[in-house]
């Protein structure tokens, strides 16, 4: 093997050698960013279910205590949604599941509901809508309080009739410029509520939810 030969094949394993660096490199940094949206994921949905049951309010592994929830009329929901269970010390105290409104002023508001062991709200937030700025979107509490009312109500708290707004004979806020949207909001939670009435025991003891039937 000639010089020329000697030096072409220095060079070759050169870049060999800084492939596999570089390689090796993307993957270790893929795998640890990978970790890290895994992590931010779990502590962004942590952080919603703990805005609706505060964590000193049970001592298992909310994240871990699930329940899979088929599509069902009642939430207006069209896939099996995730549903996440608290307890304390074993025993059921609440929990947290998807409910989508689905005739918002712009479409579909989707909405992750608290309900206690005993059927009272524990809160509501709003995960995503497409309403009008400015108008419909004060269901979302960067830009209002209104969703914090649901807060400690219940199917007879208010009574049943007045699950509406107050131009409609309710006890409810609606929006000046914007009733459609809090019309919808408020039909979805007590629609979630009455779910949770006919499917209560089912909701804390199973594993998996095999029925869509309301």
């Amino acid at each position: 093997m000639n010089a020329i030969q000697k030096h072409i094949l220095k060079i070759g394993l050169l870049l060999a050698l800084f492939a596999i660096g570089a390689t090796s490199l993307v993957v270790i940094t893929e795998q640890a960013t990978r970790q890290k949206i895994i992590d931010n994921e779990r502590e962004a949905l942590l952080s919603a279910l703990n805005a609706l049951v505060p964590a000193e309010k049970y001592n298992n592994d909310i994240l871990l205590d699930t329940l899979i929830v088929p599509e069902s009329y009642l939430l207006s929901t069209t896939e099996p949604t995730a549903a996440y269970r608290a307890r304390m010390d074993n025993k059921p105290v609440a929990i947290v599941f998807t409910s989508v409104a689905p005739n918002g002023y712009n479409g579909k508001i989707k909405l992750l509901i608290g309900v206690k062991h005993d059927g009272i709200l524990a809160g509501v937030r709003v995960i995503s809508h497409k309403e009008t700025p400015g108008l419909g979107d004060k269901i979302d509490e960067r830009k209002a309080n209104w969703i914090h009312q649901f807060k400690d109500l219940s199917l007879m708290n208010p009574d049943s009739s007045k699950w509406h707004v107050k131009r409609d004979g309710g006890e409810f806020d609606q929006f000046t410029g914007a009733t459609i949207t809090p019309r919808a909001v408020i039909a979805a939670v007590k629609n979630a509520l009455h779910y949770f009435e006919r499917h209560q025991e089912q909701l804390f003891q199973a594993s998996e939810l095999t029925t869509a039937h309301d």
